[in-house]
């Protein structure tokens, strides 16, 4: 077993090629993808939050470095899924593990392998031309001796199912440990080639798709025990206000958020709408940073009957 730790030795030649290519990190639901992504990119791109299913887009965070671009697909976790919802996601997951040139696969150190984990593994297994990474993430919250034996049960699993791990690597994406040391076993996987990516660019997910997951990310927090998937956001319209001088400029952003029930209204809005009230100043703080404007945040909640089972309104929430 090949388990990697920041000590190992990091050689490469000054004169090695460019390399760039997509890697993908996979693993069941809040197995800590989104806050890894947004770790090696160095900025949020990824939404995160602390319960299962939140990644509905594939968002692509772009590590630059002077002789690479790793280009980070961030998908939904794979999961046995009970809605049409479900099942798209799930759709997501196998089509970009059959298009990328490597799989990260996230398994977090504070919790045993479980039926999610091997079910995923098994997938896994059936992939042959993609190289595959074990990253063991979250190794903040446990302590040595777990950690290890997280580490010999995963490269258990691996000789289980006739996996073979090109890397163990264990990596704390909060506390900052072995992050770099991640993104220098992966570069080497990367085919050669030039940059895919301009020079400064984080992500490719259109501005609305990323300001309606912001949205949707700050709508959540406090409620996720009562609407954990019921929640969807739609940017409807960005203007800049008009009749504004050149030197304060102020986008207004038209945003619906989507529940299925209208006993759910009550919930977003909270008493006397406190809740969507603060719903508007967190997320409109992290919409300024992303954009470097100020912004007017206009937001309504819409009730879109049983939204994750009905086709049509899938597609009209851009699923």
């Amino acid at each position: 077993m090949s388990v990697r730790s920041q000590s190992s030795e990091q050689s490469a030649s000054s004169q090695a090629p460019h390399r760039a290519g997509f890697a993908c990190f996979v693993g069941r639901p809040n197995a800590g993808k989104s806050t890894l992504t947004n770790a090696l990119v160095g900025q949020k791109v990824a939404i995160t939050a602390n319960q299962p299913q939140t990644t509905r887009h594939t968002v692509r965070g772009i590590v630059h470095r002077p002789d690479a671009q790793l280009i980070l697909v961030d998908t939904p976790g794979l999961h046995k899924p009970r809605t049409l919802l479900g099942e798209r996601l799930n759709d997501v997951v196998r089509t970009t593990w059959a298009e990328v040139d490597v799989i990260g696969f996230c398994l977090p150190a504070n919790e045993k392998l479980g039926p999610g984990d091997r079910f995923i593994a098994k997938e896994l297994a059936g992939i042959k031309k993609s190289p595959k990474v074990a990253i063991i993430t979250k190794t903040d919250l446990v302590d040595s001796k777990t950690l290890a034996e997280q580490l010999i049960a995963v490269d258990q699993l691996g000789k289980e199912l006739g996996i073979e791990w090109a890397e163990i690597v264990p990596v704390s994406a909060t506390a900052n440990k072995q992050v770099d040391l991640l993104a220098d076993l992966l570069i080497p996987m990367l085919p050669e080639g030039p940059a895919l990516y301009p020079e400064g660019d984080l992500t490719d997910e259109p501005e609305q798709v990323m300001i309606a997951e912001l949205i949707r990310e700050a709508a959540l927090e406090g409620v996720r025990d009562e609407l954990p998937h019921s929640i969807a956001v739609v940017v409807e319209e960005m203007l800049p206000r008009e009749d504004r001088p050149a030197d304060k400029p102020l986008l207004d952003i038209h945003a619906f958020v989507y529940i299925e029930r209208p006993s759910q209204k009550g919930i977003i809005i909270g008493p006397k709408g406190k809740r969507l009230k603060e719903v508007g100043i967190k997320s409109r703080k992290q919409i300024e940073a992303l954009l470097g404007t100020p912004v007017f945040l206009d937001l309504h909640v819409k009730v879109a009957k049983d939204w994750q089972r009905d086709p049509r309104q899938l597609r009209k929430l851009g699923f």
